[in-house]
């Protein structure tokens, strides 16, 4: 039987609450547990796809095409597995779901109403991805704070399927905030106290309570919130700055909170094996270099909007013994100050992210064309990707005014434009390219030095692609198009032969790299921009770091 852990927040969002339910699905997984996670959003969207970055952070794409919240990445990140569609539950798909069943008949003769059939339609959804995984234990996070209106359909939800389940088959963790007073240097317990009272109010009793604070709490503070919440001192945990988030599962279990789950629900308490855990947490502590590297994007005021590559450059730079320095640049001061860009001279990588619309492009681009330029070691992803062909079009092509019609809908040289498939598209929601294709790589490539194999499957996002009309003409000129899709058509991964590192792909290759197992393409550009640093004439690559290169991305 499966059981369930639900994780809620206190007054404050954004204190850890995927960390803390990922830690906790690592230390089940690491007994030999068998876990997955389930992330509620209350907000009206069916998805996150058509969020801005600034709204919601980024936009993290799974297997299946769902267009998801960024701590499903965190999942699949801490315990190395792949998510569905079905494991992101928001308010909107909920409600769709019985609109449409009332709109059909299913409910005829009755009053739809929020409990029982929002309430029985939630629970539905979480047994449903237990019934599909077969998982020992499923962790629910509800996202937002307790008490939002929004959230509480779920939070009911919670208490119904105690009831059903079981006590013995459910565990409530709670993570609230603890702050540190900066004039004071005391920690308070207010704000967790207010917000188990709240969680107390809709019904939901507290088995556990990870306290969120900047070190671990001290004796006082600690006995507050445990008699605040009628819980035993040594249900109460801390989840304390960390020097690296992969250090969180550690530092709760040596708290014993591994041990009190599995008393809880009745398990047995296998002995945990942290050796594997233990080296990844180490490669990242114990480096010998550091590289800095930038991001030239157009979300950069919030570090959220790109989780996904924050950790697949800091997983590629474990891997090749390095800690890694990212500055985040918005590329709207490139283009209001032209001269600023030689700030990037500074860098020893330059990185163009995705994203959409015209604004900030033209500062990506003067940002691609300093790397190509200067022999800066490069990679762009997705949209980076696209304006790189643009940049070469331009600069080396002599294609004047060649762009994408995304930015300009009637371009003199339109070498990145629509799908075909999109043309009919009028939907915004779910209607892109999404999820895990197949891309072929070329033999004798930077591309195949990278992956180690001629098909990839990799996580794509996008509605506009490479102009194939204009293929030849930038192969002419020295562009290689290392990875296709199987019918060639279409355009998925570029570089230069001529450069020490100049690499992009059409997919995002950070959906798919996990600690201890980097993505080759941000291994390759820290190694080349470490390579670089250390005065090393070529780039060498090390295979073991990329090893299991074969099982990952063959299926």
């Amino acid at each position: 039987m499966t059981r369930y852990i639900f994780v809620t927040g206190g007054v404050l969002s954004s204190v850890g609450k995927g960390t803390v339910c990922a830690s906790i699905g690592k230390i089940l997984q690491v007994r030999g547990f068998t876990v997955s996670a389930i992330k509620i959003d209350p907000y009206l969207n069916v998805d996150a796809g058509t969020m801005n970055p600034y709204m919601h952070g980024e936009v993290y794409v799974c297997e299946d095409g769902g267009e998801m919240d960024l701590d499903l990445g965190t999942y699949e990140r801490f315990l190395n597995i792949n998510v569905s569609r079905e494991a992101n539950i928001t308010t909107g798909l909920v409600y769709r779901e019985v609109i449409e069943k009332e709109r059909r008949g299913d409910y005829l003769g009755k009053c739809v109403q929020i409990i029982p059939h929002i309430t029985d339609e939630i629970k539905r959804r979480l047994r449903n991805v237990a019934e599909k995984t077969k998982v020992d234990v499923i962790l629910v996070e509800c996202g937002g704070t307790i008490g939002d209106i929004e959230g509480l359909p779920f939070y009911e939800a919670f208490r119904q399927m105690r009831l059903e389940e079981g006590m013995q088959n459910t565990v409530f963790v709670h993570v609230p905030l603890v702050p540190i007073l900066d004039a004071t240097k005391e920690q308070k317990s207010k704000p967790a106290q207010h917000s188990i009272q709240e969680l107390r109010r809709i019904g939901l009793q507290p088995d556990l309570i990870v306290a969120r604070s900047r070190k671990m709490l001290d004796p006082d503070p600690h006995d507050k919130i445990a008699l605040f919440g009628s819980i035993d001192r040594k249900a109460v945990f801390t989840s304390p700055n960390v020097r690296n988030i992969y250090e969180i599962p550690l530092i709760l279990d040596k708290q014993g909170l591994g041990d009190f789950v599995c008393r809880r629900f009745g398990l047995s308490n296998r002995k945990p094996d942290w050796s594997s855990w233990r080296q990844i947490v180490n490669s990242y502590i114990n480096a010998e270099h550091e590289v800095k590297i930038a991001v030239c994007g157009k979300y950069a005021m919030l570090s959220d909007s790109y989780v996904s590559i924050n950790e697949a450059l800091r997983c590629g730079a474990a891997a090749a013994s390095s800690r890694v320095s990212i500055d985040w640049i918005e590329t709207e001061v490139f283009e209001k100050e032209p001269n600023s860009i030689e700030a990037l001279a500074e860098y020893d990588g330059i990185l163009v992210p995705g994203g959409f619309g015209v604004r900030a492009t033209e500062g990506k681009i003067a940002a691609i064309r300093y790397a190509r330029e200067k022999n800066i070691p490069f990679l762009g992803i997705c949209f980076g990707f696209q304006l790189a062909v643009i940049e070469y079009a331009r600069n080396i092509c002599s294609l004047e005014n060649s762009n994408s019609t995304e930015l300009n809908p009637n371009p003199q040289h339109p070498v990145v434009f629509l799908l075909p498939e999109q043309n009919k598209v009028s939907y915004k929601g779910g209607t892109m390219r999404l999820g895990a294709s197949p891309v072929v790589i070329k033999a004798d490539t930077l591309a195949y030095r990278l992956y180690g194999v001629n098909l990839a499957y990799e996580r794509h996002r996008h509605r506009y692609e490479v102009n194939p009309a204009y293929i030849q003409t930038l192969i002419d000129h020295g562009l290689i198009f290392s990875g296709t899709t199987p019918d060639e058509t279409r355009m998925e991964i570029l570089e230069l032969p001529n450069h020490y590192f100049f690499f992009a792909t059409q997919f995002h290759p950070e959906f798919k790299s996990r600690p201890g197992r980097p993505d080759p393409a941000y291994y390759g550009f820290i190694k080349a921009s470490l390579d670089k640093k250390l005065g090393n004439t070529t780039l060498t690559l090390d295979r073991e770091a990329l090893y299991e290169a074969e099982s990952k991305y063959l299926r």
